[in-house]
């Protein structure tokens, strides 16, 4: 803002209307120009970055359509003050983004106040009444702002600087708009303040805009920072998992063996990585380990948690820890993180010489056994989740298989809609389709025809190895 006015020295007036025709008609250029672009803006919604920038695109004609009003305003005579006479203008539609600007004058010597008609419509005020002094212009104003008006107008007045600044109006129906107001003092020959002038405009609507702008541009960024948590975590979940695909042949030497296929079951919904995973690992030539299990909580922490697990299962496992006292290492571990979890698992360790399984759980379904063209649950040995109960022991059990014998391990939610018996029962009237000699991969493909093209709100896994030989 220019320095201060002296009361000698009157304000220049501003242009003549033909350099200021120019300027309306460039705006207006702009303006069609710029509504152009906006309208083949795809207006997707569940695009945060279309989202974004239609947002800035509004902001920008709103802006565009402020500057037209000021122009016209510039090019036109000022508007009268209100009078019996004369009626107050009519309100702009509410979707314009800037009223009219309304101007003020307070003569400190003579104490008269001069208001512009658009003032009173801004200020939500009847035209009829008289316009308000400087110490009757808070009442106008909310409790919260009124000390921000109150030191403006006294900086002004006493200290002579500029006003800049903003406040809110209460109009009727308890309607707040919020008013941005900038004025000077005009000084006397002595250097003392004899008068305050100010323009004053409503810009609620501009406001509104730029909060749009700024949520979509924060949406934008969470949505960006959520799509590269999502991806590290698939990635991570990647590298985790095995990596082989269709059946594999446990172990790879040997006259007896496992044909083994497993399959990740993602929701039908864009979801977060959840905590399931699968493992088949060979031992040695006599021994394979299998396991399942799932682990509290989703994404990026979901997943390296799942990578700890897993790194610790393999190692116990190959150093011969049974599965029993390794799951019981396990629950140690999870007791030692910074951040509490829970976690279900099953770990099945086969040996090829005698077709025996020795397993625990903790809190997890036990191993389906189909034979023929049967299906039934495996005894399940006690063992609370792990994290649940720290130093709690995981029970083994034991089980003689035999060739052509198939057993199918899974995590919570592979059955849609189902839970515990229900979702076994669902899982055990599959064994018809299994039988004949089928590979693992047949069969894992049959689980996820079955209940994987539906509707599914959670992640699953599912492992199925076959007695080959």
């Amino acid at each position: 803002m220019p320095s201060p006015l002296s009361a000698d020295r009157p304000a220049a007036r501003p242009p003549g209307g033909g350099p200021v025709d120019a300027l309306i008609s460039q705006t207006r250029r702009l303006k069609g120009e710029v509504d152009a672009v906006r309208r083949d803006t795809p207006a997707d919604a569940g695009d945060p970055r279309e989202r974004w920038r239609r947002a800035l695109y509004d902001l920008a004609m709103h802006q565009l359509d402020d500057l037209d009003e000021h122009l016209a305003q510039l090019r036109d005579d000022p508007p009268p003050a209100p009078s019996e006479e004369l009626p107050a203008p009519p309100a702009p539609p509410r979707a314009a983004l800037l009223s009219r600007v309304g101007s003020a004058e307070w003569d400190l010597l003579t104490d008269e106040v001069s208001w512009s008609g658009e003032l009173y419509r801004i200020l939500g005020r009847d035209p009829a009444a008289p316009p308000l002094t400087l110490d009757e212009l808070p009442s106008l104003v909310c409790d919260e702002d009124r000390p921000r008006l109150t030191g403006m107008v006294t900086g002004c007045l006493i200290d002579g600087r500029p006003i800049d600044g903003e406040f809110r109006v209460l109009h009727a129906a308890d309607d707040i708009r919020t008013v941005h107001m900038m004025g000077e003092p005009v000084l006397g020959a002595d250097g003392s303040t004899v008068s305050m002038w100010a323009v004053l405009r409503d810009v609620s609507e501009l406001r509104r805009c730029r909060r749009t702008v700024s949520e979509t541009r924060d949406s934008l960024h969470r949505h960006a920072a959520a799509r590269s948590e999502h991806r590290l975590a698939v990635e991570l979940q990647e590298a985790v998992l095995p990596a082989w695909h269709g059946s594999l042949r446990l172990p790879r030497r040997g006259p007896r063996a496992l044909d083994v296929a497993a399959a990740h079951l993602p929701p039908s919904a864009h979801a977060s990585i959840g905590g399931d995973w699968y493992d088949a690992l060979e031992l040695s030539e006599d021994a394979t380990l299998l396991s399942v299990g799932e682990l509290t909580g989703h994404g990026v922490g979901a997943a390296s948690g799942v990578a700890m697990l897993l790194g610790a299962v393999r190692g116990m496992a190959l150093a011969g820890t049974a599965p029993g006292p390794l799951l019981d290492c396990l629950d140690r571990l999870l007791d030692t993180t910074a951040q509490p979890v829970l976690a279900g698992a099953v770990c099945l360790r086969y040996r090829h010489d005698t077709r025996t399984a020795v397993w625990a759980r903790a809190g997890h379904p036990a191993p389906l056994l189909y034979r023929g063209r049967a299906g039934r649950a495996l005894d399940a040995p006690r063992g609370a989740l792990l994290g649940a109960a720290p130093g709690s022991a995981h029970e083994q059990a034991e089980e003689t298989l035999e060739v052509g014998d198939l057993l199918l391990l899974h995590t919570d939610g592979l059955v849609p809609g189902h839970t515990g018996t229900a979702a076994v029962h669902r899982l055990l009237a599959l064994a018809p389709r299994f039988a004949g000699g089928r590979s693992a991969r047949d069969c894992v493909r049959e689980v996820a025809e079955e209940f994987g093209e539906g509707e599914r709100a959670e992640h699953a896994c599912v492992l199925v190895a076959r007695v080959a030989s």
